[in-house]
Order: structure tokens, then sequence, then C-alpha cells
């Protein structure tokens, strides 16, 4: 393979120069009588039966003699082809010699300027000239090696031009304009293809579905596509329906309302299982029924200020906060069950969801049997089929219409209100909830676009399939068509000779449903390499929700790149969506790459005016089939279209920009801003986020303001530029947070609110237990993030001097 800088016009003559520039150098009469030696070893072998006059070996030395001479300059080593013969001297082997070492010339100027420049040099390495008979043989002898070598050139040219003919592909700088190109091959049409493809796959196992994905990737030329398998612990629904009997009248119900019997059962029987809480405990629960509307804090100091909740069944409304943390809140109250359902004025008018039951899972993430390890062959496994001891069961709203007996009132159309228990009216339910606990195989479907400069570093971008049973609706059939439309694009570029800079990881999760455990236990599985590889994460989980508003969720150092993506594919567009972009909690497999891993996240989707200001966290309901599908809230697909080309635009810049587009000192900022305005006392933190803040301003513009300069770039400061932006949010993964929170206190609940979330938890228990003890150790966690934040930057920039000053 040829080296840069190398020349074709090589030859043997020259390799010869090259190997003996490296051995010392003797006397011109030492020269001779070794040149002697060889050269009547070489005429016994008959190698050579012109040489066989002596005169002729003579003249034959002293050209090579000052060839070698000459031939030693710096430069010289580059006129050599590396798959070239070696052919040492005699000489080059003889450890007897007094050899007079010569020292490399340092001057920069190029050979033949020394040659005019400066006489010594000449007139140190002359030798006396031949004698006059011996003229004509050398000047025959430098035609023949001239001729020798021009044919040979000639020769080598051909055949090296056959055996290696021009490429058909060249690599293409990573630029705009590339990427343009790559985006305009995305096309609405093709999504809402893929999208009826899928959905032709019959309801089978994961692992089919996945194959079928793969399968699928496959053909469109991405190489290396593989997949991940675990055997998992799933809770699944049993052979017969939960129910719920009021006391008072002896009416069974089913969990979306219809009363229990045998018609209803045949009638209904493919949507009546799917309403249950995965990994709830099972049994029988006889009880009074508590309204404890949103389960909030305040709502349960009134309730036990008024009642004795041990042991009786909640009635709970989702939204407002996650629902694990409201469960734990009624758990450590002391209550038996809980009754969960979604109040119709804070779903959108579009949703017509009042009757329909839905799922929810009670799993925190990953397989619940081998907790924070993957699920491999011959692992230890937990028996934990019950996350919780409270029996949870997801209801209709319907249904709850039917237990605090409200009136059906038409008057009530003009206006939403709220449902809610009459505090005089005491009802006795009893919860019957029967699930099986039992091992799946859970599939993720893996595949891998290489890059070229950074190939140990991973752009993720993730969707997810569904294959046990459609928990989800047609959403998984939604998000994997746009990642399989833009695989397509990439591919279509990679076979014109473009690639990343940085491997770009496409993955379609399985287990999503139950807790993301398929790309838990992936994670898991590789958690050592991911820990040091990941550069960002792009989810593509359910991009199309509504038709209304675009939401772009992202980590505080890529909203500018997530706000920039926005503005770049809406250049032509008169009707550019308008939003803004924040750091708020968001469902999906991004989760163990944002709260274990420290990794900055993206995701864009659009989604419908919410209701209400509780209508928060609602996207933990997933209803077996939605009546508004994905097809009837963008018919055309064109907001498929949308958020593919903006997670395209992110994902080809993360991947292939020299310098990681990400913005340190926004992180710095987001710090300041959740710390301002809350009820905890933040002085102290308020002094370390300032320190952070000016570390990160110095950080910005004293290196990656000099690296995003072509001129002033150089490449081991890019790489040690790059390593220090990939782990901007790892400082702030605390050890520990309530359930249902994010470990990674840069993501705020929602966005009504902008203070740290583990604070206002810690206020919130505080209140409940009065007791400061968990505002004190929340303070400390958010006090060590920030100022272990504060140090990395500072190493960073220690670095930088330091390698500063040993190049200087």
């Amino acid at each position: 393979m040829e080296r840069p800088g190398s020349s074709k016009s090589s030859s043997p003559v020259f390799e010869m120069a090259e190997e003996d520039a490296s051995a010392p150098a003797t006397s011109q009469q030492d020269k001779k009588m070794a040149y002697h030696k060889v050269n009547a070893d070489q005429r016994v072998q008959g190698h050579s039966p012109y040489l066989d006059n002596d005169d002729l070996q003579a003249t034959a030395l002293d050209l090579e003699w000052d060839m070698e001479k000459e031939l030693e300059e710096p430069g010289f080593d580059h006129f050599r082809l590396d798959g070239a013969a070696h052919h040492p001297l005699g000489n080059a082997q003889r450890p007897d010699l007094d050899l007079e070492p010569i020292q490399p010339s340092t001057s920069p100027k190029g050979r033949f300027q020394r040659l005019q420049e400066d006489p010594d040099y000449v007139s140190h390495y002359t030798r006396q000239a031949p004698k006059s008979n011996r003229c004509s043989c050398q000047v025959l002898k430098v035609l023949c090696t001239v001729m020798i070598l021009f044919i040979l050139g000639i020769l080598v040219g051909y055949y090296a031009h056959k055996k290696c003919p021009p490429s058909s592909t060249s690599p293409e700088p990573n630029n705009p304009h590339v990427y343009q190109e790559i985006l305009k091959e995305i096309k609405a049409e093709n999504i809402h293809q893929i999208y009826r493809d899928l959905l032709q796959f019959p309801r089978e196992e994961d692992t089919d579905v996945a194959m079928r994905i793969l399968a699928r990737w496959t053909s469109h030329g991405l190489e290396d596509v593989q997949l991940a398998n675990y055997s998992v612990l799933l809770d699944l629904p049993g052979s017969s329906s939960n129910t719920v009997t009021l006391k008072n009248s002896g009416d069974c119900f089913y969990p979306s309302g219809q009363q229990c019997n045998r018609e209803a059962k045949k009638l209904r029987s493919q949507e009546l299982p799917y309403s249950y809480a995965a990994y709830s405990a099972k049994g029988t629960l006889e009880a009074e029924l508590v309204d404890v509307q949103y389960g909030t804090v305040e709502d349960l100091v009134r309730i036990q200020a008024i009642t004795d909740v041990t042991k009786k069944i909640a009635l709970l409304k989702l939204g407002q906060s996650p629902l694990l943390y409201k469960l734990s809140l009624l758990e450590d109250a002391g209550f038996g069950g809980v009754l969960l359902y979604i109040d119709p004025c804070d779903l959108p008018k579009t949703a017509e969801l009042a009757d329909k039951a839905f799922m929810v899972s009670l799993n925190s993430g990953g397989d619940p049997s081998t907790p924070g390890y993957p699920s491999s062959d011959g692992i230890y496994r937990r028996n934990r089929s019950n996350l919780t001891t409270l029996l949870v069961q997801p209801v209709s709203a319907v249904l709850v219409k039917k237990l605090i007996s409200l009136p059906e009132d038409g008057n009530r159309k003009d206006r939403c209100i709220p449902l809610e228990l009459p505090a005089t009216e005491k009802k006795i339910i009893s919860l019957n909830i029967q699930s099986v606990a039992t091992y799946k195989t859970i599939s993720n479907v893996i595949g891998y676009l290489k890059g070229t400069v950074f190939p140990d570093r991973y752009v993720i971008i993730g969707s997810h399939h569904n294959g046990l049973n459609s928990y989800d609706g047609q959403a998984w059939a939604s998000s994997t068509a746009v990642i399989t439309a833009f695989i397509e694009a990439l591919m279509w570029k990679a076979k014109r000779g473009w690639k990343p800079d940085r491997t770009i990881v496409f993955c379609s999760w399985g287990g999503t449903s139950f807790g993301n455990i398929g790309s838990y236990e992936w994670a898991e599985d590789l958690k050592r390499v991911l820990q040091r590889n990941v550069v960002a994460y792009i989810s593509l989980h359910n991009p199309v929700r509504g038709n209304s508003t675009l939401h772009p969720i992202a980590s505080p150092c890529l909203q500018q790149l997530a706000a920039e993506s926005q503005s770049f594919n809406c250049v032509e567009k008169t009707n550019c969506p308008g939003s803004n972009v924040s750091s708020v909690q968001i469902q999906g497999d991004s989760d163990y790459f944002i709260n274990h891993l420290g990794v900055p996240a993206t995701q864009f989707s659009y989604e419908d005016v919410k209701a209400s200001e509780n209508s928060s966290f609602l996207f933990e309901a997933l209803f077996p089939v939605h009546t508004t599908k994905p097809e009837e809230l963008d018919p055309s697909f064109r907001l498929h279209e949308t958020i593919a080309k903006l997670t395209g635009q992110v994902t080809l810049r993360i991947a292939s920009e020299p310098v990681l587009p990400f913005n340190a000192l926004d992180i710095a900022l987001e710090v300041q801003n959740s710390l301002k305005g809350g009820q905890v006392d933040t002085q102290q933190l308020l002094a370390v986020a300032s320190r952070l803040r000016d570390t990160a301003e110095l950080f910005q513009s004293d290196e990656m303001r000099p690296a995003n300069d072509p001129k002033e770039r150089a490449p081991i400061r890019v790489r040690m530029l790059n390593d220090v932006l990939q782990s901007l949010e790892k400082s702030f993964v605390v050890r520990q947070a309530p359930p249902g929170l994010y470990r990674n206190i840069l993501y705020r609940l929602d966005e009504r609110t902008s203070q740290f979330s583990v604070l206002l938890e810690a206020l919130e228990h505080s209140k409940l237990h009065q007791s400061n003890e968990t505002i004190q150790a929340a303070l400390s966690e958010v006090l060590n993030s920030i100022n272990s934040a504060q140090v990395y930057f500072k190493a960073g920039l220690d670095v930088f001097e330091t390698a500063l000053a040993g190049k200087k």
C-alpha cells in the first residue's frame, strides 16, 4: 500500500540507495573491496555476466556511490514503493568495518537549492574522476539504466492500473450539502409504505418480528445487523380478565366498564385481558374506596387527616407526576390497592379514550429477575414477579362513573367537570387481580454503520417494536417506519462513497411496554463499552402522538442543536413549527442511557395540545387499540417525514462534525435556572453554580472556539476536546432518586416546573413526614453534582494547558 507522500516513479536503484543510507559510511577503497567481494560471489552464481571486467565494476561502484550520497538527503525516503523488494549491499553485513557515521542534513531547503548555495556540500562528497577510457562505459551505463527504469515504470503503472481500477465512488466531505442530499431521500410516501408493510406482520413472538425487521434493514445494504436476545421475566394477563365488584349492589364489572357476563366476555375477548398493571401484586382485596385524586402530597395529607387509609383501595388519577412515585407514596401511607384511571378532562378533545381500558407497567426498567445486570445464560435470577405490595388495576373513566354513581347529565357536554367521589358516599368494592409471571425471549435488532474517523464513538438512534401483544397500539409501526426510512436514505448515500465520521448504531428495541426491558438488558450487557463509547442517544419513541404541535426534548447541551435543526429543515417552508426545546422526562428506551450512562439525548415528536396542566405523564397509559391511529393523525405522513428529517439532521451532525456540536455553557445556565425561585435555601448551591458557569464560559471560548476553526484545529486537541464534551452530563447522575424520577437531575418533571425534581420531591417529603432529613440529603446530592461538573471542566482546561506548554 502506498504511503502518503510517496511517488510511483521509484526504482530499485533508489531502493538500494535508501537502504544503504541508514548504514554507516565508509571510505571509497573499503566500499570497492566489499563490492568486489559481493559481485565475485554473484559471478559464481551466474547473476551478472556483464560485470566480469574490473573496470566496469569500478565504474558502476563510482556511479552508485555518488547516487547514494545524493539520495541520503531528507525527503528522498518518500521516493520509494513500500512494496518493492529490498536488496541489501554487501558491506551492510560486515561488522568488522570501521565506518564513519553520516549525519543527516537538518536544512529544510531542497536538495538542488543546497547544491547551488553550499559549494562545500558538493566538494565534501566529490570523488576523483574516473579515467578517460572509462567515460564511454559510464555514459552507456547511465543510458541503459534510464531506459530500463522507463520501461519498468510503464509496466508497473500498467499492471497497477489493471489490478486496481479506479473506484467508482469517492469519499465525500461531511457538510450541510451532503446532509441535505441524504435528507431529501426521506419521503412521506416511503414511510407510509414501510408502515403498511409492518402492519402486515401477524401478532407473533418478539423474535419473529425482530427477524423481519432485521431482514428489511439488511435488504437496504446495512451490512452489520444482528439480534440480541434475552430471556426475561414478564408479567402477562391471565386466562380470565380482572374484575371489580360493587359490594353494595353486587354488580361485577370488567376494567373497561362492561358488566361481567358470558356474552360480553365472548364478544370482547380479545380486548378484555389488556387492561392490567404488569408486575402488580396478585389476589383479591375487599375494602373501602378512597378518592385520592392525583395522589399528591397535599392530597394524602388531607385524606390522612380525616380517615385511616390502611389496607383501603385508592381511586387514583393518572397524570401530573410519575405513576411509580405516586404509588410509592400510597404504599408508604398503607393503602392495599389502587384503581387507576384517566380523567376525561385531562385528555385532548381529539382523543376518545374515556371508555377504553389500558395497560401500565410498574417496572422501573430492565428484567426484574436480574436487577442491575444482563439476563445472560447461567445468571442468578430473583423471584420478583411483584414489584409492589399494592394491587393495582387500570380502569376506564366509564367504570369510574358507575362506581361513583355519577348521573348522565346533558349539560356537562358544554364544560368538563373533573370526576370526584362524593365525600358523603361510602363505596365498598372487591378487587380481583390475576396475572401470570413467565419467562419470554425479548429480541433487539442492532445495526451498525461504521464511522471512518472515530469508529469507536457511537451515536445511537433507537425505535421500538412490539411482538408479544399490541399494548402500544400501532405506535411501534410508526416508530419503526421512521427509523427504517432513515436507514434507506443513509445507505443510498453510503453506496456512493459517503461514510460518517462516527459509528451510527440503529436499534429496534423489544419489551418496551414492560419497562424498557430490551434496551436495559442490552445496555447492561455492554455497559463498560457504552460508558466509554456512546456520544449521544436519539429517540424515535412514538414520533406522532398528535398532530397539533411539535414537541422537541433535548439534554441541555443539545438544546441549541435541536433548535438549529428545526430552522435548518424549515428554510424553504413558509409555516415553520415554532416550538421551544425543553429538558423534561420522556418516555421510552432512552431511559437507561440518560439515567445510568449520563449520555446526552434528544427526541422529536408531534403531540396534541394538552387539555390541562395535569396532562403530564398520561403517556404512561398504553392502549391496546387507538381510535386515533397514526394514519388518521397524519394521513399524508408529512409529520412522519418531518420527524425523520429532524432526527436525521441531528444524527448526521453529531456523527459527522469534527467537534461534537454540544454546548457546555448551556448546562451551566440550566443549573443556575434550576436553582432560582425555589422554596429551599440554595445560596451555597448558587455560589458553586456561578463558578461552574465561569469555568464553562472559559472552556467554551478558549477551547471550543479554536477547535471549530479549521485553520486552528489540531487532531489531538479535537480528540481531547470531544472526550470532555462526551462526558459533560455524567456528573449530574445522582446515586439514587425517588421512584419514577430521573437520576439525571438536569431533566425536569415537566414544563411547569423549573427546579431540580429531587429538591421538589424532598420538599414534599418533608411536609409529609415532618422531617428535614431528606432535604439535606437532596441538597448534598445536587451540590456534589455541580461541584463535580465544575472540577471536570477545570481538569479539562488544565489538560489543554499542559498540552500547549509541552508543544511550546
